[in-house]
């Protein structure tokens, strides 16, 4: 005999199930989808001992007729693709022609089906993939269909599957992520008749997310969205402040179909740059819209996968509305229960502090342009807010819902790095000549470190040379603040250079500005009178990300001024 041979029917489906069909999630994955792509505003889903014992989908969609219901058991069979051009642009989700027949291989599968023009039902009856019963039914128009003993006839599958919660959570999780891509349709789930899962129609991404994971998740989430070269992004992002290193939640569409990506991810994440820490991880969920031509979505047999033609496109397109979405004052870490939702509508504008309160009056001693380069944009003075220091340490100020707790070290340290980065790469720093020059020893890697550095150090303002020995002189210093003690500043620097603290090229910029801004900042316990406290907060504000300080911490922080009525019983 040849050693090339076909495969029979029964093990051909086998396989087909085992590359779509992997677990009872698959199974509430794929079924779920094909109601969807049956119009259907309805769909209710339960199953018994995780899957293992029972899944069934009831929807309100188009319905089938009888020779329909007894094609769609048939493999290659599909009433979305009819040429391979029909591949380009497909937005249907089940039209594989695959799921159904691979489900009923390895399963007994109950599909009962009428369609809407009033014709009459039909009960379709396959075990094992052989059809065992069709027969005529009266039924509402939709469709039915119901899965027992899933992979009873492949034991060495069925032996790996989890434990019954362990495979319910995951259908669970299968069907939140198809109702995060429908916002229009209703999804409802039972485990073991216990409902678990209750997500009415919802009109806004945030409403379904809060019916799905929760109002606190809900509330610690921003509206993402931005457009570029036929490329569309909108969705939710995590609050900075909100971000843990475990437990987040990403999901991705594009073109409404869910999908898998981690370039895509870390685009995201990296539009975080700056506001979170090492190893935090944010939560999103971010949908894509872009031609269908740009995007191969059939790359992967679950589809979990695709292929895009211009990647980096998406992925610039990505980091940006995710850094645009930190930019507001909404992006600040927020106090309290949160109640109705995060503030929303009126911040803090440059300009809109009233100068005649503050600290009591103290008069102000020196030029407050030293706090931080111009603002970019001119200060607004038409609505004005007060502002305060308390503790020495932390700025009052309020806003139209809330008022704004800001660390006065942090906020400084953000004003502070956006100058460094725009002299490290203009070459033009703002210092100031010592009209004597100052003598600095350092020990000898730190020489070395500052001499292989120069370059950078001249671009933040200061300029010095060997002296001879351990010694060196400073010509010229930045001038951040009245209070900026430079020589100090310097030696730091130079310690940090010599211990190599600024990593790989990459980051390096990042990192040394950074640091030189968390140097030079004006420090907690440091009063500030009213002068400066206005001028410190129109430059933070004129900042690209003036929520957040440099080393992945808040800068600011809300107490909602909803949770302080509730405090006070007014709420």
């Amino acid at each position: 005999m040849g050693r090339i041979a076909i495969l029979p029917d029964a093990v051909a489906d086998q396989i087909a199930a085992g590359e779509v069909v992997e677990r009872p999630a698959s199974v509430v994955k794929e079924l779920v989808e094909n109601a969807l792509d049956a119009g259907a505003s309805e769909i209710r889903v339960s199953v018994d001992g995780g899957g293992r014992t029972r899944i069934a989908v009831a929807d309100d969609g188009d319905g089938m007729d009888r020779d329909d219901a007894v094609l769609a058991v048939e493999r290659h069979a599909t009433s979305k693709i009819r040429v391979s051009a029909d591949l380009t642009g497909v937005r249907s989700y089940g039209f594989r022609g695959e799921a159904l027949p691979a489900i009923a291989s390895v399963s007994h599968l109950t599909i009962e089906t009428a369609p809407a023009r009033g014709e009459a039902g039909t009960v379709i009856v396959v075990r094992g993939g052989r059809m065992d019963a069709v027969h005529a039914a009266t039924r509402q128009a939709g469709t039915s269909v119901t899965v027992e003993r899933l992979f009873f006839n492949t034991p060495a599958r069925r032996k790996f599957l989890r434990t019954p919660r362990t495979e319910a959570r995951a259908a669970q999780e299968a069907l939140a992520v198809l109702a995060l891509a429908r916002l229009d349709v209703a999804f409802r789930l039972e485990s073991d008749a216990r409902l678990v899962l209750d997500a009415p129609r919802a009109a806004d991404l945030q409403e379904r997310v809060r019916q799905l994971f929760g109002s606190d998740l809900a509330e610690q989430l921003l509206p993402v969205e931005g457009h570029a070269g036929g490329i569309s992004v909108e969705g939710l992002v995590q609050r900075p402040a909100d971000a843990r290193p475990a437990g987040r939640r990403t999901h991705l569409f594009v073109n409404g179909r869910p999908f898998r990506d981690p370039f895509i991810v870390r685009a995201a994440e990296a539009g975080y740059r700056g506001t979170i820490p090492a190893g935090v991880r944010p939560s999103l969920v971010l949908r894509i819209e872009l031609p269908g031509d740009q995007v191969d979505v059939n790359v992967h047999p679950a589809k979990l996968e695709v292929r895009f033609r211009d990647r980096f496109a998406i992925e610039r397109v990505v980091e940006h509305v995710v850094r645009q979405a930190l930019v507001p004052l909404a992006a600040a870490s927020q106090l309290g229960s949160g109640g109705d939702g995060p503030p929303g509508g009126g911040g803090w504008t440059p300009g809109a502090l009233d100068p005649t309160v503050g600290v009591g009056g103290r008069e102000v001693t020196v030029p407050l342009e030293f706090f931080a380069p111009d603002a970019a944009r001119p200060p607004d003075r038409t609505a004005r807010r007060r502002a305060l220091q308390v503790f020495d340490t932390f700025l009052l100020l309020e806003t139209a819902d809330a008022v704004a707790i800001i660390d006065q070290h942090s906020a400084h340290e953000r004003v502070l790095f956006e100058r460094a980065m725009a002299s490290l790469a203009s070459g033009e720093a703002a210092a100031q000549r010592l009209l004597l020059p100052a003598t600095v020893r350092l020990a000898a890697a730190e020489l070395e470190a500052v001499q292989a550095h120069r370059e950078l150090l001249e671009r933040i303002g200061y300029e010095a040379e060997p002296f001879g020995g351990d010694a060196m002189i400073l010509h010229s210093v930045p001038n951040p603040h009245p209070r900026f003690d430079a020589q100090r500043c310097f030696e730091e620097l130079a310690a940090d250079l010599a211990r190599n603290r600024f990593g790989a090229l990459a980051n390096r910029l990042e990192r040394f500005a950074a640091t030189f801004a968390c140097r030079a900042a004006v420090k907690a316990g440091e009063p500030l009178d009213a002068r400066e406290i206005e001028e410190l907060l129109e430059r933070l504000f004129a900042c690209t990300l003036p929520p957040h300080d440099v080393h992945g911490r808040p800068s600011i922080v809300q107490l909602p001024r909803h949770e302080i009525e509730r405090r006070f019983g007014r709420a």
